[in-house]
């Protein structure tokens, strides 16, 4: 590929690595330079541009791009269409993603035009989640390169993802006076939820004293119980110890030897979740789960458990090689992946964003404020957020800006958070930064996104787009349409919120939404999906009265 900058008269054909503004629109960078296009760049004064001939052995970014992602086909596995160079992998399965760095660096070093980026090695995924991604950096690159990284991948799967299968799982709990028999509840409880991303089964729980015969015994007994056609799964065994693990012929694991099985490690290299103990009886692994189990934050049992669920057996080689990134407790923003991920998603859980902070440019230089013309002798910024807090979704926010103080007292007496965009002549997309800047919306499974200038959006329609994203177990975009014709509002899944942090100008997450990878689910909601009131006429002719 030959790069750099070429005279007007001499780029027909080229393709632009900047992209050029002019009176008549812009020309975007990526696009082949035609006779009108020079021009168009003459008649503005132009005389060069930074562009790029792509030569004969040469491959254009997406063609690269496309043949790279083809050698990493798989089943369990989605990849979008190549577009400006990207090609972006899903999961299409919840289970573990295994990566092999030798063969990922291998790639990554055979051409700085060339990049593979990948979450890490035994990462626990969700369907939908994006999980890797190959992006080809210039507009064009060498095809010598591409087939020498075509051939690293044929070597060895960069990466791969591993279904998690069910498995028919026995708790086996041991109890002392000092333990509430309400906190083994609680354990079960958490227990069930770490198994349904698995699809797996509790099937029976046995709680006995913390001896070691004891335990052994409610082994025995769990492995030996007449099990239904529906438990005809591969076994497991969970025991929670009343009393923390201390010393290789501890409780649990004398009890898996008196049971007649083998412990193949004592103690875990991650932290919380050192006390861990991992044995089997013939096939059936056994965990002895350390006390941090019983709460959903993720910890070493996770850790252990994916893997089992996955297929795999980990070795004494493979545990105790886990402390490099077995840190996890001083992270205070981790959040609680599976039991996000596995409750029952009600619609109460979902942040509401309201956008009113824009300028309302439309109305006119120095004219009145959209959001305060009356619907019914209510200000329509106030009517939009009465409707979002009487759905009871969620708690109600408004990003103001323009006008700030005026929207703000429009508002008053709502049970609203009212958060002031100071860029928010930037456009819409830092609205949604400023919202998304929020802990009680950032840590939410899904925010739903409404527009403050939609008078007709109603109540019942937010229930019924928070109706259909927990039917959708918090994993989809849920977008109103009027007609199939997509319009607003959108709920977007937390697994979007990154790339939203990411856009900029006055755009919304339409190229979000379009580059997740996620499925969308429309909810029709009739002409209220598209009636916004940008004008003075608008807002008349919606029924509105100008004000403010």
């Amino acid at each position: 590929m030959i790069f750099g900058s070429v005279a007007v008269d001499e780029a027909e054909g080229a393709i632009l690595a900047h992209s050029v503004s002019l009176g008549s629109g812009k020309l975007g960078k990526g696009h082949q330079l035609t006779a009108g296009d020079l021009n168009a760049l003459r008649a503005e004064g132009i005389s060069s541009v930074i562009a790029c001939r792509i030569e004969p052995s040469d491959l254009g970014e997406d063609a690269a791009a496309q043949k790279l992602a083809e050698m990493l086909d798989s089943i369990e596995i989605r990849r979008s269409p190549a577009t400006t160079g990207r090609v972006n992998f899903y999961a299409e399965a919840n289970g573990l993603f295994v990566a092999d760095k030798s063969v990922v660096d291998r790639f990554n070093r055979i051409d700085p035009a060339i990049t593979l980026a990948c979450l890490a090695d035994h990462a626990d995924v969700r369907t939908g989640d994006l999980i890797a991604t190959i992006k080809i950096i210039p507009l064009a690159v060498a095809g010598h390169s591409v087939e020498r990284a075509c051939q690293v991948l044929r070597t060895a799967p960069a990466f791969r993802l591993k279904p998690y299968k069910p498995h028919a799982v026995s708790l086996i709990a041991t109890n002392l006076p000092s333990l509430k028999p309400s906190v083994m509840d609680k354990t079960a409880r958490v227990l069930q939820q770490r198994l349904v991303s698995s699809s797996s089964n509790l099937v029976s729980e046995i709680r006995v004293a913390h001896r070691a015969q004891a335990v052994a015994e409610g082994m025995q007994a769990a492995l030996a119980a007449p099990r239904s056609t529906e438990q005809m799964l591969p076994a497991m065994i969970v025991v929670f110890g009343a009393s923390a693990m201390s010393d290789p012929h501890d409780v649990i694991p004398e009890a898996i030897r008196l049971a007649g099985g083998t412990v193949v490690q004592v103690g875990l290299p991650v932290d919380p979740g050192n006390l861990l103990v991992l044995g089997y009886l013939g096939a059936v692994p056994v965990i002895g789960a350390p006390g941090c189990a019983r709460s959903p934050k993720e910890n070493g049992f996770d850790w252990v458990l994916n893997r089992l669920l996955a297929g795999e057996a980990p070795t004494r080689e493979e545990l105790t090689g886990l402390g490099v990134g077995g840190l996890l407790m001083e992270i205070p923003s981790r959040p609680l992946p599976r039991l996000m991920a596995t409750a029952d998603h009600k619609a109460e859980e979902i942040a509401v964003v309201i956008l009113a902070a824009g300028r309302a440019s439309r109305m006119g230089e120095g004219g009145q404020h959209k959001l305060l013309a009356e619907f019914g002798g209510e200000a329509l910024v106030h009517r939009v957020a009465r409707q979002a807090i009487e759905a009871k979704i969620g708690p109600v926010h408004v990003v103001v800006g323009h006008r700030s103080d005026e929207v703000s007292a429009a508002l008053h007496g709502l049970d609203v958070t009212i958060i002031d965009n100071p860029h928010y002549a930037t456009g819409m997309a830092s609205s949604l930064k400023t919202g998304l800047e929020r802990t009680e919306v950032s840590e939410a499974p899904g925010m739903l996104v409404l527009l403050a200038d939609m008078p007709n959006v109603a109540t019942d329609d937010i229930r019924a787009l928070a109706k259909a994203f927990a039917k959708a177990s918090a994993t989809a975009i849920v977008r109103a349409v009027a007609d199939g014709q997509r319009g607003n509002p959108v709920i977007l899944p937390r697994s979007t919120y990154e790339a939203l942090k990411a856009i900029e100008g006055d755009i919304g997450a339409r190229p979000v939404i379009e580059s997740a990878g996620l499925p969308v689910v429309d909810v029709e909601i009739g002409g209220a999906a598209r009636l916004d009131v940008d004008t003075p006429d608008a807002i008349v002719a919606a029924g509105g009265i100008l004000k403010g």
